[in-house]
């Protein structure tokens, strides 16, 4: 899910009683605690939620939790970044500002002016930037990027891209640019609507094919994204359609072909992406076989939401009543905002989708 961001003046003391919270709800055997423990606590990232609750969480546990789901490794770096602030560290600040090494920030500020010569004069006064990293904290991506991951504008730190990014981006492909940035690059530039708004984003994909991108590890994630131009671009590089980028792309044939065959982890992504562009029929495929509507979403597709989420907050009415006629759970809150599947539609302003939830929550209690 998205980290939840820190605000402008975090207080630590609030922190750890979001830590004590966490584990209030785990021993209350919250499905939504469990869902954030598997997501930021390293030793259950593969756990089911029954695994989940029979731990025995210490405080410690829960303050690794809080602190990777803000975006930080550690709890005693989240501390230090509260404790010891520092200009440079503002999260605020878009990372180009937040680069303390002078040789790398120079090399971004370059890319950023698409001065190619410049860059290519100053990668090989300084060959080590072509593969070195920055490390940035309170964020989920992007933490650790290599000088051609800032090509992608993904997250976005100027208002606008040099014309010849792709030119830019070649300078620093040929300067030795390492398979996993290509790969990472790649990731960025496919999810990326700043690119495609920039109108650089298929030239972009192209020229990481051209250096031997991973087509295959970027496919999911575009899907995931909704950049569909990108992912028939990936496509026709030869990337194949798996399970659950069919389900996003609402292939019901394909998607019969591969389900027999599919394991129970691409079946799962596949209904949270079914579930998020709308597509009835997989779904009621995926809900036939025995995939459990009210199962939070797969880490890296919107774990932070159920089906019936998204179905709401997207304004797909048709599975909204698909999901509620399987028995969805209605009262389910979502992990980062703690909302309702109707909270979500009132947000979106779905109003038609809103009063449907309301009067099923009102016929199920009255029922119970």
């Amino acid at each position: 899910m998205p980290v939840r961001r820190l605000p402008s003046q975090p207080n630590l003391d609030h922190l750890k009683n979001q830590a004590k919270d966490l584990l209030k709800e785990h021993a209350a055997r919250d499905l939504g605690a469990a869902q954030r423990i598997r997501e930021f606590h390293p030793r259950y990232s593969s756990a089911a939620d029954n695994q989940i609750f029979a731990a025995q969480l210490k405080l410690s546990d829960a303050q690794l939790t809080i602190a990777r789901e803000s975006g930080f490794q550690s709890w005693p770096r989240l501390k230090r970044h509260i404790e010891q602030p520092s200009a440079i560290n503002q999260l605020s600040l878009p990372h180009h500002e937040r680069i303390a090494e002078a040789q790398f920030r120079r090399a971004v500020d370059l890319l950023d002016a698409g001065d190619a010569d410049g860059l290519r004069a100053h990668l090989k006064r300084h060959p080590k930037l072509a593969h070195q990293r920055v490390e940035f904290e309170g964020w989920n991506y992007f933490q650790n990027p290599s000088l051609l991951e800032f090509v992608a504008g993904n997250p976005m730190r100027r208002k606008t891209m040099p014309r010849n990014i792709t030119e830019m981006a070649k300078v620093i492909l040929d300067a030795g640019a390492d398979k996993l940035a290509i790969d990472e690059t790649l990731a960025l530039v496919a999810t990326g609507s700043w690119p495609r708004e920039c109108g650089v984003q298929l030239a972009l994909i192209e020229l990481l094919c051209d250096y031997g991108a991973d087509l295959q590890g970027a496919m999911r994630s575009t899907a995931l994204h909704g950049e569909r131009d990108a992912l028939h671009a990936l496509i026709a590089r030869g990337a194949h359609i798996d399970l659950p980028v069919a389900a996003a792309l609402g292939r019901v044939e394909e998607f019969c072909h591969l389900f027999p065959a599919a394991t129970p982890e691409d079946r799962h992504l596949a209904l949270a992406l079914a579930s998020q562009f709308g597509h009835v029929e997989i779904v009621r495929i995926l809900l036939d076989a025995g995939e459990n509507p009210d199962r939070y979403h797969p880490v890296g597709g919107h774990s932070h939401a159920t089906p019936l989420h998204q179905a709401a907050g997207f304004g797909h009415e048709n599975l909204v009543r698909l999901l509620v006629e399987r028995g969805a759970r209605l009262d389910m809150k979502d992990t980062l905002w703690r909302a309702t599947p109707a909270e979500w539609a009132q947000h979106e302003g779905k109003k038609e989708i809103e009063h449907y939830l309301r009067a099923a929550e009102s016929e199920r209690a009255s029922s119970s």
